[in-house]
């Protein structure tokens, strides 16, 4: 580095930083400790129905049959086309369906009750479910035509041990499905299509969250390690800091503010450590490089002329990734607003601290030109290859 060049004296403010640094990560401790996650349905289990309307979607009146049916965390997005929407909720529908099932019997009197749904018996073929209904006759349930062919398909009704018991064809995922499917219809005024019907049990959620939880652990266990074999084991503890760091700032700033945590997010904390690791190599490839030219230097001298010789490569780098994202942000759905909304926080967090966390840590542990020095080949004794 040439001496007209001006070099940024970025470790002059390191203990502020480091202070700053320890604020926001206690803060998004509490937050995440406070309030939690607000889990999206690839982790709690839920439904997802992606319809096919004849018109424009109106999504108001898609939100007001989602609310009057008490959906939980139920929200509804334009997929593709303004035709295409995306109903996600975090109830089965077999739940639900069997929850209006056993409302409708109630509505009988006299204390008409489904008392439980079981699996037909083996002469019962074509049916998916037997209703356990007690304190009614089968003429009674004939009489209310509850049972209607279009909504339960071909139905049986039989007595045993003392109730009655109605085998259905259709399942109670399709039951409700098609009411819902219905009611949307009749409220937008539109012709409806089902394209397609997908449900996690809350079971496959939490192996969801757990294998990502491990995911994150082993890209900091194979970061560390890289790090060490690649440069030197104070280097990979600098960088693990500063993963950890930015990983904690942005899953607390998700429990702060309660935005959906799903799989896209999950996706961009692990496109983050990738991310924000490429950039704190690239300042600390520079480090080793100066450590060996300028060997009668101090350390933070050292790291303040590397760390100006590559921020105009940071910047760059992260400006551009940052616009990437807002873009998607602004663009891209409701769909991936997390994944964009993460990506933007790691992206401002994982540039500063490239400098003012995995640097600084680095030189608390007092990274000095010893550590640096490469090992002359066997049989070699001369140093001519590390001259300056």
């Amino acid at each position: 580095m040439s001496q007209d060049e001006k070099i940024i004296d970025f470790m002059a403010i390191r203990k502020y930083t480091s202070g700053f640094s320890i604020v926001l990560t206690i803060v998004a401790l509490v937050s995440i400790a406070t309030f939690g996650f607000k889990l999206g349905l690839d982790f709690t289990g839920g439904t997802q129905l992606q319809l096919s309307l004849d018109r424009p979607a109106d999504l108001p009146k898609i939100y007001h049959v989602l609310e009057e049916e008490k959906l939980r965390g139920a929200n509804a997005v334009i997929f593709g086309s303004e035709t295409e929407v995306m109903v996600r909720t975090q109830d089965l529908m077999k739940d639900k369906g069997q929850e209006q099932i056993a409302a409708e019997i109630a509505k009988l009197g006299e204390g008409a009750t489904l008392k439980s749904v079981i699996q037909p018996s083996r002469e019962q073929v074509g049916f998916s479910k037997v209703l356990v209904i007690t304190n009614t006759t089968p003429e009674k349930i004939a009489q209310s035509n509850i049972f209607d062919v279009s909504r339960f398909g071909k139905t049986e009704v039989t007595i045993k041990d003392g109730a009655t018991h109605v085998a259905i064809e259709h399942t109670l995922e399709k039951i409700y499905s098609q009411f819902l499917q219905g009611k949307i219809a009749e409220a937008t005024h539109a012709k409806i299509e089902v394209r397609s019907s997908e449900e996690v049990g809350p079971q496959i959620g939490e192996e969801l969250f757990n294998s990502g939880g491990l995911g994150i652990l082993c890209a900091f266990a194979l970061v560390f390690l890289y790090v060490m074999v690649q440069f030197q084991w104070k280097f990979s503890v600098g960088a693990i800091v500063s993963l950890i760091h930015d990983t904690i700032v942005t899953l607390g700033a998700f429990a702060l503010f309660q935005w959906d945590f799903d799989l896209t997010v999950l996706a961009a904390i692990l496109a983050l450590i990738g991310y924000s690791i490429n950039d704190t190599i690239v300042v600390f490839d520079r480090i080793r490089e100066n450590f060996r030219k300028l060997r009668k230097m101090d350390a933070l001298t050292v790291v303040n002329i590397s760390m100006t010789q590559t921020l105009g490569r940071s910047i760059m780098t992260s400006m551009t990734v940052f616009l990437v994202m807002v873009v998607l942000f602004l663009f891209g759905g409701e769909l991936l607003a997390g994944f964009s909304k993460a990506m933007l926080i790691g992206v401002v967090i994982g540039t500063y601290s490239s400098i003012y966390i995995a640097a600084n840590a680095t030189v608390a542990l007092g990274i000095g030109k010893e550590d640096l020095m490469p090992r002359p080949k066997e049989g070699d004794g001369s140093e001519a290859d590390m001259a300056p």
